[in-house]
This record gives C-alpha cells, sequence and structure tokens, in this order.
C-alpha cells in the first residue's frame, strides 16, 4: 500500500508493556515526520476511552479524533472475524492516508474469538503490509526462556505470512539485559531488552482508593495522583516501622491503633524521613477528633485513607491493583528514558525505514532540542529550587536522562515542596547558599572580579548567598555547565551576575536574545525580542552574528534578514540607513554568512514577494533568522505571530555571553522550562573545551 510507514506492535501474552513500547515508537518517529498516526484494530469500549489511544494521541500532538483511529470492537470481532478484519482494513486505509508513519498497537488479550490473539493481530498486521514489533515480557523469565517465547511467537507471525522486523523484551532483571538480547538473537532478528521499572505499574493513590472502596479522611486530594510504589504493612511496633520506611510508600495501618498514625505523620513532616504516598487506616475504625487535630497539625497535606477491610484483605488489594504508564506526567517522562537508554532510537528507525521529513513541526523542534540535551550531558544549575514549576521540570528532565541539575535552596524545604508536589528528586543535588561551603571561594572571587567597583568580602559573601548569583558563580567557576533562573526573580535579577561575572564573548560588545519561532512547518530564529531596547549599528550587527551562531546550533541553517519597514534601496531615513549599515558591517565581520538587508518582513519569508522587491537574493524569500531594528518591533512582532499564528514561541534564549546563562518569564509552563534547560545545556556542549 502506498502512502505511510507503518510499524505493529503485537504481543504473545498480556502484561507485557507495549504501551511503553509503542509511547517510545512516537517519541522516536516524531523527532523525523510532521504527521504520526496511531491506530487501534480492537479496542474494549468507546474509543474514548481507550487509555493507550488517549496516551499516544497526547503525545503525537495528533488532531485526529479518536473515533478516526480505531478499528473495531471486540464484540465486532466475536460476531464475526472476516467481516471485522474487513472493516479494520478500510479504517486504517482512511487514518494512514493523512500520515507520514502510523503506529498500530494490537490487542489488549481480553478474549478475541480466534485459536490464538496473536494469530489475529498477525492476520490483522498482513491484511495492513504492516511488519510487525514483537513485544515480550521478560518478567520472571530466563534468557533461555525469553528466547524461547521469542521463537514460538514468530513461527506464528510467519504461518499467517506477518513479516516480524525486531523484538522488545520488556520488564527484565536489569543485570540480564545483555544476556537476554544475545539469546533472542538465534532468531535472527534484532532485539533490545528494556528493564524492569516498578514505578510504570505503580497504581496511584487515588486507584487503591477506589479499589479498597475508601475514603479521603484528610489530606490534600491533589496528592491522590501520586504513584504507590511501595506497600508497607504497619504490625510491627512504631521503632520498627520507622526502619521500613521508604519514598512513595502507602502504609497499611489499623484504625485503632492511633500511635502508628501519629508516628507515619511526624516522619513524613521530618526532614531526613521519605515521603510517605499516603496512608490506610483498615477495619473501619475511625481515629478520635484530637488525633485527627494532631495529625493535622503535624502535616495536613499527607493523604489518610479510610477502609473497612482488614489488613490481609487490604494488603492484598493495594498489592493486586496497578496502575498504567498513562496516569501521570512523572511516569511518561520514566518511560521514555527507559525507552531512549535501552533502545537504540537510530537502529529502530532503520528498522522501520522511515525516512525524515523536510517539514520540522514545534513537536519535532522540542524533541530535537531533548534528543541534543542528553548528548550534551550538561550539568544546568536552577536557583529557584522551591518553585513547583522548576520542581516538575527537573523531575520531567531526570527521569528522561536529559540532563544533570542541581537546586538551590533550603534541602528541607526544597524536598518538603516536591513532596507536596508529587514530584521525585531522587537524583537531583541540593544545596544552600546560605550554608554552602561555596560561600568563602566565591565571595574572594566576586571580590576580585568587581574590585574595581570597590567591592569587599564582606558585601561579596551576603551578595553570593543571593540564588542566582550563586548559581552564577557556579558557572563561573565550572561546578555546572549553565543557569536557568526567573520564574520567581525579574529579568534584571537574572541578566546582573551574567553581565557582572561571565561577560560576553570576545569579539561580541552585547549580550543579546533571540525567540525560536516554531511554526507549523519550520522554526524562524527572531531577535533581538528582550534585551536590547534601541540597538545601534555595532549592537545590531552583534545580534545578527550571534542569532547565526545561535540557529546553527540547533541544526537551523542562518539566513539572516535584517529587518526594516522598506525593502533594499525603496526607502530612506535614519532607522533604514542604521540597518542598511548593520547589514554592510556583518558582511564585512562574517563574510561567511548569508545576510541581506534592509528587507520587509514578508520579502523576507515570502518567495513570491521576494520575487518582486528583491530578486537574486541569497536571502529574501528563505531567511530562516530575522533581527529587529529595535526591541519594540520585535517583542511585539514575536507576540503577534505567537497569537495569531498559533507558533510556539521557545524563549527569550540569551547569546553573546561567555557562558549560558538563560531567563524565564514569571508566566513560563512547565514545558517552557523544561525547553528552556534543553537550549542551555545545547548551548553548554557548543562551549570551547567540552
Amino acid at each position: 500500500m502506498a502512502g505511510a510507514r507503518s510499524i505493529y506492535i503485537a504481543a504473545p501474552e498480556g502484561d507485557t508493556g507495549k504501551s511503553l513500547v509503542a509511547l517510545g515508537l512516537v517519541d522516536v518517529l516524531a523527532r523525523r515526520v510532521r504527521r504520526v498516526g496511531v491506530f487501534r484494530p480492537v479496542t474494549r469500549g468507546a474509543a474514548a476511552d481507550d487509555e493507550i489511544l488517549a496516551l499516544l494521541l497526547g503525545h503525537a500532538a495528533s488532531a485526529a479524533r479518536p473515533e478516526a483511529c480505531v478499528g473495531v470492537t471486540y464484540e465486532d470481532v466475536h460476531l464475526d472475524p472476516d467481516g471485522a478484519l474487513a472493516t479494520i482494513v478500510e479504517r486504517y486505509r482512511e487514518l494512514a492516508r493523512d500520515c507520514d508513519a502510523v503506529v498500530i498497537v494490537g490487542s489488549d488479550y481480553t478474549d478475541v474469538a480466534t485459536p490464538t490473539e496473536l494469530t489475529f493481530n498477525a492476520r490483522v498486521a498482513a491484511n495492513l503490509g504492516a511488519p510487525v514489533l514483537l513485544v515480550v515480557s521478560g518478567h520472571e523469565r530466563t534468557p533461555e526462556g525469553v528466547a524461547g517465547v521469542v521463537h514460538v511467537g514468530a513461527a506464528e507471525l510467519a504461518l499467517v505470512h506477518a513479516r516480524p522486523v525486531g523484538v522488545v523484551v520488556n520488564r527484565c532483571d536489569p543485570d540480564q539485559l545483555g544476556a537476554v538480547v544475545a539469546a533472542v538473537a538465534g532468531d535472527g532478528l534484532p532485539a533490545w531488552a528494556l528493564p524492569e521499572t516498578p514505578l510504570l505499574s505503580a497504581p496511584r493513590v487515588l486507584d487503591l482508593m477506589a479499589a479498597l472502596g475508601g475514603e479521603l479522611l484528610f489530606g490534600d486530594e491533589a496528592l491522590l495522583e501520586r504513584e504507590a510504589e511501595h506497600l508497607l504493612v504497619c504490625g510491627m511496633n512504631v521503632e520498627h516501622i520507622l526502619e521500613r520506611l521508604l519514598d512513595g510508600q502507602v502504609c497499611i495501618g489499623a484504625g485503632d491503633r492511633p500511635e502508628v498514625l501519629v508516628a507515619l505523620a511526624s516522619a513524613h513532616a521530618a526532614a531526613g524521613f521519605p515521603s510517605l504516598a499516603a496512608v490506610v487506616l483498615n477495619g473501619g475504625f475511625r481515629p478520635g477528633a484530637r488525633v485527627v487535630e494532631l495529625v493535622r497539625g503535624l502535616d495536613e497535606h499527607l493523604p489518610v485513607l479510610l477502609t473497612d477491610h482488614d489488613s490481609y484483605d487490604a494488603a492484598r488489594i493495594v498489592a493486586s491493583t496497578r496502575g498504567v504508564v498513562g496516569d501521570s506526567r512523572r511516569k511518561v517522562d520514566t518511560a521514555l528514558g527507559v525507552f531512549v537508554a535501552h533502545a537504540d532510537p537510530e537502529q529502530l528507525v532503520h528498522v522501520l525505514d522511515v525516512p525524515p521529513s523536510d517539514v520540522v513541526t514545534p513537536l519535532m523542534f522540542e524533541a530535537m532540542l531533548l534528543e541534543r540535551a542528553r548528548a550534551a550531558d550538561a550539568h544546568i544549575v536552577l536557583p529557584e529550587g522551591t518553585d513547583e514549576r522548576i520542581l516538575r521540570a527537573a523531575s520531567t528532565l531526570l527521569s528522561r536522562q536529559v540532563v544533570r541539575l542541581t537546586l538551590l535552596g533550603s534541602e528541607a524545604q526544597v524536598r518538603a515542596r516536591a513532596a507536596a508536589s508529587a514530584v521525585d528528586l531522587d537524583d537531583v543535588a541540593i544545596v544552600d547558599p546560605a550554608t554552602s561551603e561555596l560561600v568563602e571561594p566565591f565571595a574572594a572571587e566576586y571580590t576580585r572580579l568587581r574590585a574595581h567597583r570597590g567591592m569587599t568580602l564582606e558585601r561579596a559573601r551576603d551578595i553570593v548567598r543571593d540564588v542566582t548569583y550563586f548559581g552564577t558563580m557556579m558557572v563561573h567557576t565550572d561546578r555546572a555547565d549553565g543557569v536557568v533562573s526567573g520564574a520567581a526573580h525579574s529579568t534584571a535579577h537574572t541578566l546582573a551576575p551574567a553581565f557582572e561575572i561571565i561577560k560576553t564573548v570576545p569579539g561580541t560588545g552585547s549580550a543579546s536574545s533571540v525567540f525560536f519561532m516554531c511554526l507549523e512547518d519550520r522554526v524562524l530564529v527572531y531577535g533581538d525580542c528582550a534585551v536590547i531596547r534601541d540597538p545601534t549599528v555595532d549592537q545590531l550587527a552583534d545580534i545578527a552574528i550571534s542569532a547565526a551562531a545561535t540557529a546553527a546550533q540547533f541544526g537551523i541553517e542562518p539566513r539572516i534578514a535584517m529587518l526594516s519597514y522598506s525593502t533594499g534601496t525603496s526607502g530612506a531615513g535614519a532607522e533604514v540607513e542604521k540597518v542598511r549599515a548593520a547589514t554592510h558591517l556583518v558582511s564585512s565581520r562574517r563574510p561567511d554568512l548569508l545576510v541581506d538587508g534592509p528587507l520587509q518582513y514578508d520579502a523576507a519569508v515570502d518567495a513570491s514577494v521576494a520575487r518582486d522587491k528583491m530578486p537574486g537574493s541569497d536571502v529574501a524569500g528563505r531567511a530562516t533568522v530575522l533581527v529587529f531594528p529595535d526591541l519594540n518591533t520585535g517583542n511585539n512582532t514575536y507576540k503577534a505571530v505567537q497569537r495569531s499564528a498559533g507558533a510556539v514561541a521557545i524563549g527569550p534564549v540569551l547569546q553573546g555571553l561567555s557562558r549560558p546563562v538563560n531567563d524565564l518569564s514569571r508566566g513560563a509552563t512547565v514545558r517552557d522550562i523544561v525547553n528552556t534547560i534543553a537550549i542551555t545545556a545545547v548551548q553548554a556542549a557548543a562551549q570551547p573545551g567540552r
């Protein structure tokens, strides 16, 4: 069939975690093509209720309606298997017409009316002309046992002419990954092994409350979304309970043992103790009012649930309740991190034979940012360690293994805020500038740098304890590769330490900024839209040269348009002459760069306009870097394009500094912060000596 490239994800059994594999594949494809489709041949009910479909469509940023992405229901297969197959093929073809690639996710082992469910999936794959990626479980299996399952599954696919192109063994013993791949290689298929990751199947506290038929006695309802990663039945004395506490644990105790509840709440609130997911009081016993008052005074956020089940039944229900990958952002980030770390994306793309697209969508650009940041292996410091958005962005980046991070602030306050926000900070360093041993060396260095301004050591000690100055000093002294701040501070507060300590690149007189403007089909670089109010000729040239370097760092071929209200020689006046002079200065300083100006915006980006106004120009009509004559024009233009054209604006990205420092808007979303940190990591990788 001509059209979309496709891959069919099939499993010979249930609980293989094929949704993780599907999510990873959608992520890989989103980096290469514009339109990634998702198709479910068989669903249990309404398309809108299919959790896997909702997860994948959300990650692919697909505009397709869920109803257009499903074939038939299990009931349809029971009633007429051949008719159901014909409907599946027809509906798939309708979807694939508008896609560059399609990830097809097989059925979920809830009784398809055929001899084996894998055979049914194989028939579907063969009729769709889609190669099969076989997903098997390595849970509690030896490498030889896994190889046996793969051999039988591959043979079953071949019987109905389905074509297997690879195997993913999920939920493996982390110490057996290499042995599993070696054992599976005997069937001649490319193979990848993913480790068992308990978090991905952990239920939310909300799921446990429903399974227990329980109620929330008190606590923060928002924390019912937290994952319950461990279980402890508190049948021992308090001393031994405290020895066994873990982060993300659900503790089950009798409702008529108030000392256990008080001890658990005290531990949850205390610095140095694990952050619990919830407490379950069983037996239907309600603690007395004074006990509740005391516990809420210790920590009013900790969810405390009440159930009528006894200890055994409550523990059995909690232990048997499983979550799904798509029920939390943290799980999605962890799943993608596991997939990238253990499945080679380039090898997968080669197996799928999906050529890259010339189009660059916002999703593709953001995926590229994370990919390049991961390769940079940079260490970024975040001064605003108690801001919830910063914590959530940090959790996303750490889960996806994109960067190494240091958060600044009181460790007790940072961890308390993280616990209250259900954020995992297991792999993050936390430094308190108020008590750090680095204050003295930082103060001495700052005194040296600012001696010409009369700086004293005593004043410097106070200054470097400020989180933004402390973070900038970490970068200056090579203890971090870059700093990102501004979610809770002004732009001036972020930039002042950078200008005082980091300073500009030799040969560049001015630091400036750009925005990456992600349009529907391409990415443009706008500068300066945030820093220099009314640039001089020299500053305009600095902005253009720095913006070209920034564009090149992120895979955008720089073609610089120096913008004005007239094109070529059609206009005159001081503003036009400033742009014309800046254009000549860029050409003389960097003859290797493609630059033209003055150009009006339409002549810069529209080929048909460029043919009339600037025929023969190497830039007009195809500019990628647009330099505005002043901050008023640049700031208003980027916001107009962002709002009117639905563009994703990433920035401001600071440029021209000797080391990466980036500023956040105080209205920044978690997505904005993730992108800015990734950009900072990529900038760090381009630093001399790295």
